[in-house]
């Protein structure tokens, strides 16, 4: 149940707000009270491995006994006594869960693996406990059925509870839901032994170089991280790359000796397929299987259908159709990168077809020879400190907010940072963590969670408490971390969640959430603002001169920054179409072998051998991990969507333009999803999106 207990799950956005434990609590557990810290923000430096499971299972008794309260209350269901007060149950949980996820996601460790296990069952059974109750959705039905007079806040909370319940299986009869429970209970599992698994294969890969000619071609700052990698492996003198994305794919961008370029591009695309304690391909074909299991049972022919019934797009077929209408161009776009490699290859006087290690390696020469740019010459001018602010500046010009840093606040790891957000107004608008490199304990990737979501206590705004987690190029010891390009964008994209996050202004958690291919225009459409010649002009500073970035190496990176997105397309795609394969599917046989169905799906749409897809199989936590179950494509949706929202602040000649922000808050980041997503797009743009700003985007058209 989405809202019930959202904290069940570590999805990209996690949601809640902390409160007294109605129990009796040992003395020293920090969840078991109030937080006294400044904006209440969670003790991190009190909380200790042994708070945690104490604070799981009183925090879902406490929840069971209210959920009681509800079923055995002898006035007549209403939406105050049933639907309003089941949405706020389970307080002490949402606060234990979204610290202990919000973590296990950041700074995760042996323990806190090994408790997520043992607690996964018991959630999943606390869960269907509360959705297959009887007498509860007895009394959300009467509610439903006799709303009386409500708001349309609380219509909307209505309507999505009562849906929530249908599709939790409330409807279905005794042995079907024994048979969900079971499902529910082994998806659970498997997707939390996916995540873990990937996690340990991504972390035991490492490449040793002890030669320095071996480094022919990489930059300096790549080689001082290796080399600081080495040293606190206890290796000094040598140089260690890792499969974390600063470490593998500058290396596969810049790295001359094409053997190393291929064991490391092997090492990555390989994880989880090694036929080790950690390999994947089984675990997938159980979670599908199990997937599809469930999807049958409550009336769906495939696992895809169930999961887009609640979202934008509705049917698989909407979605083929958006992937299928940019498939194409693509991959014409892709096949042309091709030639430029292939030209490249040449010169070098080789002889050997392109492989998947030499697209970057090469495509990063025919674009330095197209454009004359080499991306190493802008990273000087990104500091991530610069970076940093120049996506407050953005926030400010667009909202009139303001970040400061806090120094007297406990963090959720020793890296990160605290900032306070106030809107135009001075009011406080919420507490934003971040936190930038990587580490082993981190999960890959980046993304902006919540250790606490906005709500309303006691009539009064309970301010959110947000975090953008990501893992750039961590620097050497002494030196200024400098961004590339890539991580820049990816900061203020995360950065637009966060925004979200802070803005959103709702009473019920229930309905906090948009769909999940609209959560990404929020996030997406903050891109935009990230290389225009203004914004850089603010932010774009030497590390050392100070000097802003020449307009001269602006217009490069104009020019050229649609170059490569055949291979950038190519690859989300795939990734986009394998998950998109995988959920239509109305049978999983017992002998299934994952990795060739991947192999097959992707070869009889003509994906070029050189373009693996984003994510394969085996390490495709998007949607084996859950968080994106037929549901990768949302980024491309929502870029639908991103992509004609700018439209309407260059229709006025001001990126910057206040009324359009203004719409954009008032509708988008706001409201959480008490409108439909398409009506929420249509109030502030006027009308539904079109592709041709999308294909205009990505030099596709």
């Amino acid at each position: 149940m989405k809202h019930i207990l959202l904290a069940a799950c570590a999805v990209a956005i996690l949601s809640g707000c902390g409160s007294q434990g109605k129990q009796a609590a040992p003395t020293g557990n920090p969840f078991l009270s109030e937080y006294t810290t400044p904006f209440q923000v969670p003790p991190f430096d009190q909380i200790k491995m042994e708070h945690y499971k104490p604070a799981f299972l009183q925090g879902m008794e406490e929840q069971q006994k209210e959920i009681d309260a509800i079923v055995n209350n002898p006035e007549p269901a209403t939406f105050q006594n049933t639907i309003a007060a089941l949405d706020q149950s389970g307080t002490l949980l949402r606060k234990v869960s979204t610290v202990f996820y919000g973590l296990k996601s950041a700074n995760t460790n042996d323990e806190m693996d090994a408790l997520s296990r043992e607690l996964s069952p018991l959630q999943s059974k606390h869960s269907d406990d509360i959705a297959l109750n009887e007498k509860l959705f007895a009394r959300i039905k009467a509610v439903y059925e006799n709303p009386g007079n409500l708001d349309k806040e609380q219509k909307k909370l209505l309507e999505e509870t009562y849906k929530d319940f249908v599709r939790g299986g409330a409807n279905l009869d005794a042995e079907s839901q024994k048979k969900l429970r079971e499902l529910n209970s082994e998806i659970s599992m498997l997707q939390l032994t996916f995540g873990q698994n990937m996690q340990k294969e991504t972390n035991a890969f490492q490449l040793i170089v002890d030669k320095e000619e071996d480094l022919a071609g990489l930059p300096q700052n790549l080689i001082a991280s290796a080399a600081e990698t080495a040293k606190e492996a206890g290796m000094e003198g040598k140089w260690i790359f890792t499969l974390h994305n600063p470490s593998v794919m500058p290396f596969l961008q810049y790295a001359d000796n094409r053997d190393l370029r291929e064991k490391i591009f092997k090492g990555y695309i390989n994880r989880g397929n090694n036929g080790n304690e950690y390999d994947n391909k089984e675990v997938v074909r159980k979670l599908l299987k199990a997937r599809l299991e469930k999807a049958k049972l409550m009336g769906y022919e495939n696992y895809a259908s169930f999961a887009l019934e609640e979202r934008m797009a509705k049917t698989p077929d909407a979605v083929y159709k958006l992937l299928d209408q940019i498939w194409t161009p693509t991959l014409s776009k892709a096949k042309e990168e091709l030639a430029d490699i292939n030209a490249e290859i040449k010169k070098d006087r080789k002889t050997f077809t392109a492989e998947g290690w030499d697209w970057r390696y090469y495509a990063d020469r025919a674009k330095k020879a197209k454009f004359d740019l080499d991306e190493n010459q802008v990273r000087p001018y990104l500091k991530l400190e610069n970076v940093r602010n120049g996506v407050f500046y953005v926030a400010n010009k667009l909202y009139g907010i303001t970040f400061t840093q806090l120094d007297n606040l406990p963090l959720p790891h020793p890296d990160a940072q605290a900032f306070e957000c106030k809107d135009k107004d001075g009011s406080h608008l919420g507490v934003l963590y971040m936190d930038f490199f990587p580490r082993a304990s981190k999960k890959g990737g980046a993304w902006c969670g919540s250790y606490r979501s906005q709500t309303y206590k006691d009539g009064k705004k309970v301010a959110p408490v947000v975090t953008v987690v990501c893992n750039f190029t961590k620097p050497a010891a002494g030196q200024p971390a400098l961004l590339s390009a890539d991580e820049a964008n990816t900061l203020f994209h995360e950065f637009g969640h966060a925004l979200h996050n802070l803005f959103k202004d709702v009473h019920y958690y229930g309905v906090a959430s948009v769909p999940r291919d609209f959560v990404e225009l929020p996030s997406q459409i903050d891109e935009h603002w990230a290389f225009e010649p203004e914004v850089l002009n603010v932010y774009a500073k030497h590390y050392q001169t100070g000097e802003v970035i020449p307009a001269g190496l602006v217009e490069k990176m104009d020019k050229s920054g649609k170059y490569g997105q055949g291979f950038a397309t190519a690859e989300y795609l795939a990734a986009s179409l394998l998950d998109m394969d995988y959920h239509v599917l109305k049978e999983i046989p017992d002998d299934m072998d994952v990795m060739q169905f991947e192999t097959e799906t992707l070869g009889k749409r003509g994906l070029l051998k050189q373009i693996p897809s984003r994510y394969r199989t085996t390490y495709f936590n998007h949607t084996m991990g859950g968080g994106y179950t037929a549901g990768y494509y949302s980024y491309i949706w929502a870029e639908v969507l991103d992509c004609d929202a700018y439209e309407a602040y260059k229709e006025t000649g001001d990126i910057f333009n206040q009324e359009v922000a203004g719409k954009f808050r008032k509708y988008i980041l706001t409201s959480g999803c008490i409108d439909d997503a398409m009506d929420m797009y249509v109030n502030f743009r006027g009308k539904e999106p079109g592709i041709d700003p999308l294909l205009k985007n990505r030099g596709l058209k």
